[in-house]
C-alpha cells in the first residue's frame, strides 16, 4: 500500500541480474536464499533482495552498506536506471518503473536530480554553463536559466566562480558544482550516489556540512547512497544499512549506534566515534530537583540519601545545584536557607548536544544540567554517564554471536 508520509518508497523490490531474472533464480531468492546459493544454483546474481523502505518528504535517508550490498542498484531504481525483477518503485505516488521513453526522461528531468561520485561536468563549458546545461535541455529562457544557476551556485558558495573553466577548481570545488547543477532546476528530490566518495577525508568533510546546511535552506528530500558508516550517521535523519542485498536495519543515527538490530551493524558501530552522534537527550534522566523557595528542614532531609541536588525556580527554570556540604555549612549561619548554599558554577548543555561537546565539562565531576532553550531543566546527566555511555555501545557487539553475520 502507498504510504502517504513518504515521498519515495519501495515495497518487496526484488532485483536479479542474469539471462532469466523471474525463473528459479527468482524463486530462490524469494524463499531466502542467499545471493551467494542462488548465484551458486542458477547462476545469477542478487542485487536486491526483499527490499522495502520509504523515505518522508524533506529528510536526508541514507542507504549504506559496503561494496555488493546493493545500495547503489536501490537508488537505480528509484530512476529507473535499473528495472526491477519483482516489487514496486513509487515516487510521489507515480509507479516508476511503469515510465518509459519521453515521460520516463521528463520524470528525470523534473523531478530529480542527480549527483554521482565522479563529477561528470563538461570541461568545455565554464561553470554556470554547466550549472545550468540541465535547463538548457529543457529549453527555459537563458536568462532565467542563468539566475537559477547563479543561485544554485550561491547556496553552494561558488557564485563568484560562475564564469569560470571547470578545469580552474578543485576537486571540492568540481563536486560542488555538480551539486549546483542538480539543484539548479529546483527538483523535489535528490539522489546522490557516493557523492563524495572521491573527495579527501578533510573536503569529504566540508562537503558533508555544506550539504547540511543547504538542506537547512532548501529542505530537499535527499536519498544518499555511502560506503560509510560515519558519513550515514552524521548526515542521516534516517539510516537504511544493507548487506548481501537485503535490508539489515532502518533507524535514526541513535538508534543504528545504540541499538544495533543484529551482530553485523554492531560490530560496523564499533569503529565509529560515538561521541559525534550519541545526543545528551539520548542519555540524560529525569532531574528530580528541589524548589529554590523549599523549606531548609526539606532540604536536609532530600540530601540525607544523596550528595546533590539540582535546583529550580518557580518557573522551572534551572538555578543552580545545592550539595549535602553546602547545606551542613550554611546550617550553622543564622536562618540557613536554600539560596545561601546554593551553587552555580554547574555545567549546562541542551538536549540536542552530542557527547563529544561535553567531555571537557563531565570532568569538572559535577552533574550536567540539561536544559531547554527557555532555560528549563529538562534532565539531567551524571559525568560518569558519558564515559559509561561510550563503554556500553562499544561492548554491544560482544553480545552478539559472530556466528550469525560472519
Amino acid at each position: 500500500m502507498p504510504d502517504e508520509n513518504s515521498i519515495i518508497q519501495l515495497e518487496e523490490v526484488f532485483k536479479i541480474f542474469g539471462p532469466q531474472p523471474r525463473g528459479r533464480a527468482f524463486d530462490l531468492a524469494k524463499s531466502g536464499v542467499h545471493k551467494n546459493e542462488v548465484q551458486k544454483q542458477s547462476g545469477h546474481v542478487v542485487g536486491l533482495s526483499d527490499v522495502s523502505f520509504s523515505v518522508q518528504k524533506g529528510e536526508i535517508f541514507v542507504v549504506m552498506g559496503l561494496s555488493g550490498s546493493g545500495k547503489s542498484t536501490a537508488i537505480r531504481t528509484v530512476n529507473k536506471l535499473h528495472d526491477v525483477t519483482h516489487g514496486q518503485v513509487l515516487v510521489d505516488g507515480v509507479d516508476v518503473q511503469q515510465l518509459e521513453g519521453k515521460e520516463l526522461q521528463a520524470f528525470r528531468r523534473e523531478k530529480m536530480g542527480m549527483v554521482f561520485q565522479h563529477f561528470a561536468l563538461f570541461p568545455h563549458r565554464n561553470v554556470i554553463d554547466n550549472v545550468a546545461y540541465g535547463l538548457k535541455v529543457q529549453k527555459v529562457d537563458k536568462n532565467e536559466r542563468e539566475a537559477a544557476a547563479l543561485n544554485a551556485l550561491r547556496l553552494v558558495g561558488l557564485e563568484p566562480y560562475a564564469d569560470n573553466a571547470t578545469s580552474e577548481l578543485s576537486g571540492g570545488m568540481q563536486q560542488r558544482v555538480g551539486l549546483a547543477r542538480a539543484l539548479a532546476s529546483d527538483p523535489d528530490i535528490l539522489l546522490m550516489d557516493e557523492a563524495f566518495s572521491a573527495l579527501d577525508p578533510l573536503i569529504r568533510r566540508q562537503m558533508q556540512d555544506e550539504l547540511m546546511t543547504i538542506q537547512g535552506e532548501v529542505q530537499k528530500t535527499i536519498l544518499f547512497i555511502t560506503h560509510d558508516l560515519n558519513e550515514a550517521l552524521r548526515i542521516g535523519d534516517r539510516v537504511c544499512i544493507m548487506k548481501d542485498g537485503v535490508v539489515v536495519q532502518i533507524g535514526t543515527p541513535e538508534e543504528i549506534l545504540t541499538q544495533p538490530a543484529t551482530g553485523y551493524v554492531a560490530e560496523f558501530v564499533q569503529d565509529v566515534d560515538q561521541g559525534r552522534v550519541i545526543k545528551v537527550e539520548e542519555i540524560m534522566v529525569p532531574p528530580d530537583p528541589l524548589q529554590i523557595d523549599a523549606d531548609f528542614d526539606e532540604v536536609v532531609s532530600a540530601l540525607a540519601a544523596v550528595s546533590e541536588k539540582l535546583v529550580v525556580d518557580s518557573s522551572g527554570k534551572f538555578a543552580g545545584l545545592v550539595t549535602r556540604s553546602d547545606v551542613e555549612r550554611v546550617a550553622t549561619q543564622g536562618v540557613p536557607t536554600l539560596a545561601s548554599a546554593l551553587r552555580t558554577d554547574v555545567p549546562i548543555a541542551a538536549p540536542s548536544q552530542t557527547l563529544n561537546e561535553l567531555y571537557a565539562d563531565a570532568g569538572k565531576g559535577l552533574p550536567i544540567a540539561c536544559c531547554n532553550e527557555d532555560g528549563q531543566l529538562v534532565g539531567r546527566m551524571d559525568p560518569t554517564a558519558v564515559l559509561e555511555e561510550l563503554g556500553r555501545v562499544e561492548a554491544l557487539a560482544d553480545a552478539f554471536d559472530r556466528e550469525v553475520y560472519m
